[in-house]
């Protein structure tokens, strides 16, 4: 239940900082409630998964769901870049949030 509720917590910090994309664009009631609202549930199911996940790994993968998920979000929904070297970049985040669950 606990990795259930961290990899909601991750998703939940994407729909922030995609908040924060559109604060940044448009400051709206609409806008600043996606990006607290994203943000207040990540936080909280982040802190409940940290009960029974350690936290190196909880953190790591908690970080690492948010990072790789904002720079798909950039790809698909703003045209950010998909240089072969930046899609290899994701892929070592990946790589090392398995690790560090794998080998912690």
């Amino acid at each position: 239940m606990a990795w259930g509720l961290l990899i909601f917590a991750g998703m939940m910090e994407i729909i922030g900082v995609i908040g924060i994309k559109r604060v940044s664009e448009t400051n709206n009631l609409s806008n600043n409630l996606i990006l607290i609202g994203g943000f207040i549930v990540s936080f909280t199911l982040l802190s409940e998964a940290m009960k029974s996940i350690d936290l190196s790994t909880a953190y790591a993968v908690w970080t690492g769901i948010g990072t790789v998920g904002a720079a798909i979000v950039g790809i698909l929904l703003y045209r950010e870049s998909t240089s072969p070297l930046r899609l290899f970049c994701m892929a070592g985040v990946i790589c090392c949030v398995l690790g560090l669950k794998l080998l912690g």
